[in-house]
């Protein structure tokens, strides 16, 4: 009976959508196409990285031109670096980012336009991982 109940409990866990990973997660809802604007979600991202906090970052509207490939972004101040640079430093520092479902379909693109290892969100998967308690989050 105890074989069963772990079992039933491992496949129970299994079938679940991905929650939490960490004690604190930041979600980061990027819309804006200002530079600026993209630059301090992104600084306050890689803040909360730094700090032993999970990272998930959904680009949509404008703010999905940051995951195109060969879109551009200005270089701000003081860092010198472009929101584009710091996305792709907060990705190699584990952030996990995606596209919102609408991006590419009516942005004319194709997962193959996106920078390598940028994601199309599930908004069932981004609804459930917005519903756990140890979420926070920001939206520019």
């Amino acid at each position: 009976m105890k074989k069963l109940s772990i079992a039933l409990a491992l496949g129970v866990a299994c079938a679940l959508p991905v929650h939490a990973q960490s004690p604190t997660e930041l979600f980061v809802g990027i819309n804006s196409g200002i530079a600026q604007t993209q630059g301090v979600a992104l600084v306050l991202a890689n803040q909360a990285l730094a700090q032993k906090a999970g990272v998930r970052v959904l680009l949509c509207s404008e703010g999905g031109q940051l995951a195109v490939r060969d879109r551009e972004s200005p270089a701000l101040k003081p860092s010198n670096k472009s929101p584009k640079e710091m996305l792709q430093g907060l990705m190699k520092a584990g952030a996990k980012v995606e596209v919102c479902a609408l991006f590419l379909p009516n942005g004319e693109l194709k997962p193959g336009d996106l920078i390598e290892g940028i994601g199309v969100a599930k908004p069932a998967d981004v609804a459930a991982y917005l519903l756990q308690s140890n979420v926070k989050t920001l939206t520019y």
